[in-house]
């Protein structure tokens, strides 16, 4: 019986299994990190004073980023923390280009006792893409 309708309706099986992935993947491509929407950092950024570490190089940094972010580098953010520990009570959010390295960043920062920290869902692209303003 469920096969028969496995069979008849293999379409549609196929578009809910696919649908159901794309709805995983950003899960499952993050790790499981928790992170937060452009919106949601900008919520954050207004009402709870939140700080953007970006740590891109600063090359690309310099090309363009979120208005008044920090530009903490991913390869120097150990030998920075020092400098970082007057922002440990406040949210901090972790931006790179695509949100590919934020769990490498969030790891190292939680280590060393930075517990409100969150990623930035699809990095600056998700930012551009969703209309928030940029600076050089």
């Amino acid at each position: 019986m469920y096969l028969k309708f496995l069979l008849d309706n293999a379409m549609f099986v196929v578009a809910a299994l696919a649908s159901g992935g794309m709805l995983l993947w950003p899960l499952i491509r993050n790790r499981g990190v928790a992170s937060v929407s452009p919106a949601q950092a900008t919520t954050l950024i207004n009402r709870q004073d939140a700080v953007i570490f970006d740590v891109r190089d600063s090359g690309d940094y310099a090309n363009g980023r979120i208005l008044n972010a920090r530009n903490v580098p991913l390869a120097h953010l150990e030998s920075r923390v020092g400098d970082l520990n007057r922002f440990k009570d406040k949210p901090i959010i972790i931006c790179d280009e695509d949100g590919a390295k934020c769990a490498q960043a969030l790891a190292a920062l939680r280590k060393h006792g930075f517990n409100n920290v969150t990623a930035l869902a699809g990095g600056l692209n998700g930012w551009r893409q969703a209309g928030l303003p940029t600076e050089k």
